[in-house]
């Protein structure tokens, strides 16, 4: 069975459905309850106080970073921070400038309008969003041919709260009309502890301090993982066990979830495999890699490589993907001299 159609992964990009209530029940409703990303949460906070202090609308936000760091939590504190409503949507969700309209004409002064994956906005959409986002005006055109003529809807000031987990497939135009650029980090094993620690409070589990961090260790440095792991221990305590999370436990859980301790799940050692056995250790493309795996190229790029990539496993070059030295040891693969070996890296 390939990846794409085994059962969702653990490390998966996507929250759907159930995971996603599971998930907004566990968010943090302020920047005191909210851990890690230090310094962007202070220049938030002092951005926030300025913005009430002066009864204006909070300058338009762009997060950019890999899925599950906390995007759409910061989203959420800001509008609880600025005592507003949220309004949330995506960029595949908005397809009419109609449904634009309808969106920007129901916010209330100083709302906050999320729009998450705002890359993938249709390229009419973003144009009418420009006025908007500048002069809080929405251009409508009345009639057609010849007597059409042009309208300009007036719009309470608002804050616009991007994100995005591909910032290179922003336009520049978009990207230059937010006051606020910020790329979200990996989080710490001892930042994510904090977190599973927190989570398990929520959700009343029994969880040992070394369990915790036995958890946070293989979580990818991402917070969605981490509460999913914890929510995978808890059933495997609660069948096989007294319903209490120890070390002991949380490794039989991460084990027979696949999730090895570096983070590493089955696709991601399928695609280092495939790689380093089929390819040589690279360079290989993207797309020969996803058609080897049967897997989607947005799922290799988006979910699997950026943790490899700063893990140190692979590398991104112009001629291809490259398996670096730390991948052949984590495979067991003696990896040959090559004229590419130029540093430690590889």
């Amino acid at each position: 069975m390939s990846p794409s159609e085994a059962e969702p992964r653990l490390v998966d990009a996507d929250a759907q459905g159930e995971e996603r209530g599971f998930e907004g029940s566990l968010r943090p409703q302020t920047f005191a309850e909210y851990v890690g990303q230090l310094q962007l949460k202070e220049n938030l906070q002092v951005f926030v106080q300025a913005a009430r202090r002066r009864d204006e609308a909070l300058d338009h936000l762009l997060f950019c970073g890999p899925p599950g760091l906390g995007k759409t939590t910061l989203a959420y504190i800001i509008a609880e921070e600025l005592g507003v409503n949220l309004h949330a949507t995506s960029g595949p969700a908005i397809e009419r400038k109609g449904d634009l309209a309808g969106i920007l004409s129901n916010l209330e002064e100083h709302d906050v309008l999320f729009i998450d994956e705002i890359h993938r906005m249709s390229p009419v959409i973003e144009e009418n969003l420009y006025p908007a986002m500048e002069d809080f005006e929405f251009d409508i055109v009345i009639g057609e041919g010849p007597h059409a003529r042009n309208m300009k809807l007036p719009l309470k000031p608002f804050t616009l709260v991007g994100a995005t987990t591909r910032t290179g497939l922003l336009t520049s135009p978009l990207r230059d009309r937010f006051g606020v650029v910020a790329r979200l980090e990996y989080y710490t094993a001892e930042e994510l502890a904090q977190i599973v620690q927190r989570s398990a409070g929520l959700m009343e589990i029994p969880l040992d301090d070394d369990a915790g961090l036995e958890i946070a260790s293989r979580s990818r440095g991402t917070p969605r993982v981490a509460n999913r792991l914890l929510r995978r221990a808890r059933d495997f305590a609660e069948v096989g066990g007294d319903g209490r999370v120890d070390k002991a436990m949380a490794k039989y859980a991460l084990n027979r979830l696949d999730v090895d301790g570096c983070g590493l799940d089955q696709l991601d050692r399928m695609y280092m495999e495939t790689l380093v056995l089929k390819f040589g250790g690279g360079p290989v493309g993207i797309d020969t890699l996803a058609a080897a795996l049967s897997e989607q190229k947005d799922t290799l790029e988006d979910v699997c490589e950026p943790y490899l990539i700063q893990g140190g496993y692979i590398q991104r070059t112009p001629r291809g993907r490259l398996a670096t030295r730390l991948a052949h040891q984590h495979l067991g693969v003696e990896r040959d001299a090559s004229p590419d070996d130029k540093g430690s890296l590889l």
